[in-house]
C-alpha cells in the first residue's frame, strides 16, 4: 500500500484525465525526487488539485507544526505524527498503523495554492472541529487548510456530520 496507490484506486482509475503526474514514493533519493517533482509542477501547473483536510486542520501533509504559507520549496518530505498516521487507518488508506509510513512526500501550501482549481472532500464528524476552524477561524498555520479561503477557485464538499459545528448566521 502507498498514498499513490490509494490515489490511483480511489480516483485516477475511475475518471478520465489527460495526464496525471505522481511523485515516485519509492525513490531511493527523496530530496532528488522532491526537486524533480517541483520542477515538473513549475513546468506543468496543476489543473485540478484534490485535497484532504485532516482532523488537525492539515492540508495534504502540511500539519500545523510544519505548515508555512510562504515556504520557498514546492515539495517536501515530512515526518507523519501519530495522530496523522492513525487517521490514515481510520480513513482506510492503510489497513493497520504499522502499514502507514513514518514519512511522506507532500506538496507545500504555496504549491497547492498555485493550482488552478482545488477541490476538497471532507466527510465525517471526526473532522467537524477542523472544518469549523478552517471556515470560521482565522487564516493561519494553526489550521493550515484555512488557507483555502484565499484561493479564488477552491471548492469544499462536506457531509452533514463534518459541517455540524459551523455557525450559520
Amino acid at each position: 500500500s502507498s498514498f499513490g496507490y490509494f490515489l490511483t484506486k480511489q480516483l485516477l482509475s475511475k475518471v478520465t484525465v489527460g495526464t496525471a503526474y505522481k511523485i515516485n514514493g519509492s525513490s531511493l533519493l527523496p530530496l532528488k525526487e522532491c526537486a524533480r517533482y517541483e520542477a515538473l509542477l513549475k513546468e506543468k501547473p496543476i489543473d485540478l488539485c484534490c485535497v484532504g483536510v485532516g482532523e488537525n486542520g492539515h492540508i495534504a501533509f502540511n500539519d500545523p507544526d510544519v505548515a508555512d504559507f510562504e515556504e520557498k520549496s514546492w515539495v517536501k518530505l515530512v515526518k507523519l505524527d501519530e495522530r496523522c498516521r492513525e487517521q490514515q487507518v481510520k480513513d482506510e488508506v492503510f489497513p493497520t498503523l504499522k502499514d502507514v509510513p513514518l514519512y511522506a512526500y507532500t506538496l507545500t501550501i504555496p504549491a497547492l495554492c498555485h493550482s488552478l482549481n482545488i477541490v476538497g472532500v471532507v466527510p465525517g464528524r471526526h473532522k467537524a472541529e477542523a472544518v469549523a476552524k478552517m471556515l470560521q477561524g482565522e487564516i493561519s498555520t494553526s489550521c493550515p487548510a484555512s488557507v483555502l479561503r484565499r484561493h479564488p477557485k477552491a471548492l469544499l464538499y462536506l457531509d452533514a456530520n463534518a459541517a455540524e459545528r459551523l455557525l450559520i448566521a
